[in-house]
């Protein structure tokens, strides 16, 4: 089964599971957002799409209700294609553990939802994630898939690795393979067995390639849909990979086994 680790929420609904048709994609772990790029129709509504998310990540907007709905918003969709989605949800940085016991009861646990993520921390608030992987634990490991493109810096990524160290019990995902520090990033998680790495939006082909290479187990096929088609990412990794057997585990074997699907 092809399983695509990693795509937001698209609007219509019927455009997602078109994508997914069209890449041969049997199954799909949906993330939410709060904005829809894909309803752009030039640079210009593009940019007004995206303005939002870039405030976001320079600290400019703290959009608690919005991530509120977009909550809703997915349980709607996954509720109604259970055959063909699972989700992660979102949860604010910042929260203490029991802020955090409280949101991921109401919007992860009542949601049926078998993840956090996408946590998306600025430079500097990697050791904010400490109370969500305190509450992560105490919910049954809960598995968190973290941003680790821009703006993260490998200072960063390094202080989430020290967590998954001392959380061991914990799943992690690197989402985006580290961004431009692929390459200290596939060396810093050698001895770390909890911690796998997303393959999306790699910073170029080299990356997933020797990411496979060296962790077969702990790589997984993800397309971040809408920033990259199910289909183009499916294709980039059906060059990487040669070995069948490998493929199968990446495409979809290592998320089925690590999420219990």
């Amino acid at each position: 089964m092809i399983i695509d680790s990693h795509e937001h929420l698209i609007v219509p609904e019927k455009k997602q599971l078109a994508l997914m048709e069209e890449a041969g994609v049997d199954f799909t772990i949906l993330f939410s957002t709060i904005i829809h790029p894909e309803t752009a129709q030039d640079l210009t509504t593009l940019t007004q799409e995206l303005q939002p998310l870039y405030d976001i990540f320079t600290g400019k907007r703290n959009p608690v209700e919005a991530r509120k709905h977009s909550l809703e918003e997915l349980k709607q969709v996954v509720d109604k294609y259970p055959q063909k989605y699972k989700a992660f949800g979102c949860i604010p940085l910042g929260l203490s553990v029991e802020e955090n016991n409280e949101w991921i009861e109401k919007y992860i646990i009542k949601n049926k939802f078998i993840g956090l993520g996408e946590i998306v921390p600025k430079t500097g608030e990697v050791k904010q994630l400490r109370t969500i992987f305190s509450s992560a634990e105490e919910f049954g490991r809960l598995p968190l898939w973290v941003h680790t493109f821009e703006p993260v810096k490998f200072t960063d990524i390094k202080e989430l690795l020290e967590l998954a160290v001392e959380y061991t019990k914990i799943p992690v995902i690197i989402g985006h393979l580290g961004g431009v520090h692929w390459l200290d990033t596939i060396k810093a998680v050698r001895d770390i067995p909890n911690v796998y790495l997303d393959l999306s939006a790699s910073f170029t082909t080299m990356a997933p390639y020797y990411a496979v290479k060296e962790y077969p187990l702990r790589t997984v096929f993800a397309s971040d849909a809408p920033y990259m088609t199910p289909r183009a990412a499916r294709l980039i990794l059906e060059e990487a990979i040669q070995d069948s057997g490998i493929r199968r585990r990446v495409m979809g074997e290592n998320i089925a086994e690590l999420l219990q699907l």
